[in-house]
């Protein structure tokens, strides 16, 4: 592997039309097989012979990593450059390859068939009813559960879909304000709700957190 008598893409082993992340993946190869650390290596050459294989390397990577430098060098040789869309295609071509190849992740899309089932809504649709929560903006307790029960979600379901206690969730419903946390927590709880059930989340949240608001002014 003596510098003189071999370019440097042979000092990596990597192709004249090499990317740079063959280039680099060369140079890690090379320099591990030519470390301090391969002993079987060192029972052949000397110390001083590999290092100045290592050098060579090292030289040799610092060429063709810098894209500047690499087509200077290829020129001085007479070797054919890649121009950049070149470049660009023959990578595009390899993580193209590596997709087309690359194992399914089935666990993946288990787990997304699985959140979608969770969160989809089976329910007859009643033209009236719909037009009334279009039109609707003053959402009170009692008119949430009655969407919840038109779209066929149980309270034990809504507990599982929004990670509320099903107690908050009741007492949402009948409107027991004193029986529930700071007003943050609620507009959470509210904004999860209506999300889950497919209403607008912001003026469901706040059109409860007024209603909220005017139960204690008038407390």
């Amino acid at each position: 592997m003596d510098k003189s008598n071999k370019n440097y893409y042979e000092v990596l082993e990597v192709p004249t039309t090499a990317t740079q992340e063959e280039i680099q993946r060369g140079y890690q190869q090379a320099k591990s097989a030519y470390s301090h650390d391969s002993l079987a290596l060192y029972s052949l050459m000397s110390k001083d012979e590999c290092e100045k294989i290592l050098a060579s390397i090292d030289e040799a990577y610092s060429i063709l990593s810098d894209p500047a430098k690499r087509h200077q060098y290829n020129e001085a040789r007479g070797i054919k450059s890649l121009d950049q869309e070149e470049l660009y295609l023959k990578e595009r071509e390899r993580r193209e390859s590596q997709r087309m190849t690359a194992p399914v992740k089935k666990e993946t899309s288990m787990t997304k068939i699985v959140a979608a089932k969770k969160f989809n809504l089976d329910y007859n649709k009643n033209a009236d009813f719909e037009e009334k929560i279009e039109l609707t903006i003053d959402f009170a307790g009692d008119f949430l559960k009655e969407i919840r029960e038109y779209k066929n979600v149980d309270i034990n379901r809504m507990a599982e879909m929004t990670k509320v206690s099903k107690t908050y969730l009741i007492n949402i419903e009948n409107e027991a304000f004193d029986q529930l946390p700071a007003t943050a927590y609620v507009r959470g709880f509210v904004y999860q709700y209506a999300k889950c059930l497919k209403l607008n989340p912001e003026l469901v949240a706040n059109s409860y957190l007024s209603r909220i608001k005017e139960a204690r002014r008038e407390g």
